[in-house]
């Protein structure tokens, strides 16, 4: 029971001491937000653009982002809105 009673304090003390080190919360203004949001979209979108000509690179993005949800052109989300031609061209 020395060994339990020795852990315990111990973990009592790191407990302890982190909480009277805890950081400051600080607000963060909303332009730095904004620009930090900003920022992160234009860096996903400029990765690797598809260009319409350019079906392997095309193919590449589905692969990546879109097949989880859309395969065999269906739809797992919304089932009615499909990637079969028939309803693409309903849509535009």
């Amino acid at each position: 029971t020395t060994i339990f009673k020795m852990k315990y304090t111990i973990i009592a003390a790191l407990i302890a001491s982190a909480t009277a080190f805890t950081a400051p919360k600080v607000e963060v203004p909303s332009a730095v937000k904004a620009a930090i949001a900003g920022a992160a979209v234009t860096a996903g979108v400029a990765v690797s653009p598809a260009f319409a000509g350019d079906v392997g690179a095309g193919e590449q993005v589905f692969n990546a982002n879109c097949a989880a949800c859309h395969a065999g052109g269906q739809n797992v989300i919304m089932p009615e809105k499909t990637l079969e031609k028939d309803a693409l061209e309903s849509y535009l």
